[in-house]
């Protein structure tokens, strides 16, 4: 069957041949998808609530209601289209130089504009306290796309410069230690970091003047642990901007705890 009675409401068959009811609006020379429901009488109140939402200016994105059958992805790309004339799929409301990403009413995520293809495109989902997308049939955590580790701890590893960990723009990420194993610190006023290598405890493998050092000692720490029959996937670090004759030269060089080399099976 085509039109129902209800404006804006379509029949469609599922593929397990249940009746599905589409609903969808026209705005702007620009026809919606609203979603499909099981029930014609919601799908028409999704249709009306899309219809007062794109016509009101009155409703903003805090007003949305858990008693609303619109849901609230739809609800804020319908707010956004209507302020700013551009139809996002994925629950995004625009600025002039970012963008929100809203995960929920109460929790919104802040992007720089030149991260709005990428979110656009690629849904943000939440596991516990995990952010991540499907990207090329894998799972890509948030986090990662700003160089922060899996590993990472946030205080140490890094932090977000006006302490919003909900602000992923880019002058608001800071990266303490990029590499796995080195953790940074301060003595007598100056920066250093510190090289640990973890078996059932952590071991200092020892302290050093850049990161960069800190992270070739670690790599150097586990190249002994294995050679002496340690049994474990230690993740190396890769140092940009070094040549090989520059890593080998330190490697060689750096001196490390003498109970790394203890150390056996």
């Amino acid at each position: 069957m085509s039109q129902q009675k209800y404006t804006g409401v379509y029949n469609s068959t599922l593929k397990d041949g249940t009746l599905s009811f589409r609903a969808s609006i026209t705005f702007n020379g620009k026809h919606i998808a609203l979603g499909s429901f099981n029930d014609a009488k919601k799908a028409s109140s999704v249709y009306q609530e899309a219809a007062d939402v794109l016509r009101n200016t009155d409703y903003m994105i805090g007003s949305y209601s858990s008693s609303m059958n619109l849901p609230f992805e739809k609800y804020v790309s319908l707010i956004n289209y209507r302020d700013k004339g551009m139809y996002i799929a994925n629950p995004i409301y625009l600025e002039k130089k970012y963008f929100f990403y809203y995960l929920s009413p109460q929790r919104a995520l802040k992007f720089d504009i030149e991260d709005l293809f990428y979110y656009s495109s690629h849904k943000i989902m939440q596991r516990g306290s995990h952010l991540f997308v499907a990207d090329y049939g894998s799972q890509l955590s948030v986090l990662q796309r700003y160089g922060i580790k899996s590993y990472a701890v946030l205080g140490r590893d890094y932090h977000f410069a006006n302490d919003d960990f909900n602000d992923f723009r880019y002058e608001n990420i800071i990266i303490l230690n990029r590499y796995h194993g080195v953790r940074q610190f301060a003595e007598k006023g100056f920066i250093k970091y510190k090289a640990v290598i973890h078996l059932k405890s952590n071991y200092v493998i020892g302290k050093y003047n850049s990161e960069a050092e800190a992270a070739i000692a670690y790599n150097k720490a586990a190249d002994i642990l294995i050679k002496n029959g340690i049994k474990k996937n230690f993740q190396q670090n890769y140092i940009e901007d070094m040549s090989a004759s520059q890593y080998a030269d330190i490697y060689i060089k750096l001196k490390i705890s003498p109970k790394i080399y203890e150390i056996r099976v």
